[in-house]
């Protein structure tokens, strides 16, 4: 089963656009959360992250934050996470 991907990120974030094209071009399912328009998602992003920058990423129970491609791709290599 694929693990569950959740990234919180707001819509003028170059990384944020970025980390979508990575995850997308790799075929990784996602649900993208607009932390400008939903200010509780906002607040949840903090509280998973202990931090406010986007974009943040949430896969299972693991959460990367403020990352470029490179970064991202580590993470998922380091965790095993498949599309």
């Amino acid at each position: 089963m694929a693990t569950e991907i959740k990234l919180y990120s707001r819509e003028w974030c170059s990384w944020c656009i970025d980390a979508k094209e990575w995850l997308t071009e790799r075929g990784y399912q996602f649900t993208e959360v607009d932390v400008g328009q939903d200010r509780d998602a906002y607040k949840e992003m903090t509280e998973l992250s202990d931090q406010t920058y986007v974009p943040t990423l949430v896969a299972g129970d693991e959460v990367l934050a403020n990352f470029d491609t490179d970064q991202l791709e580590k993470f998922f290599s380091e965790h095993g996470i498949k599309p």
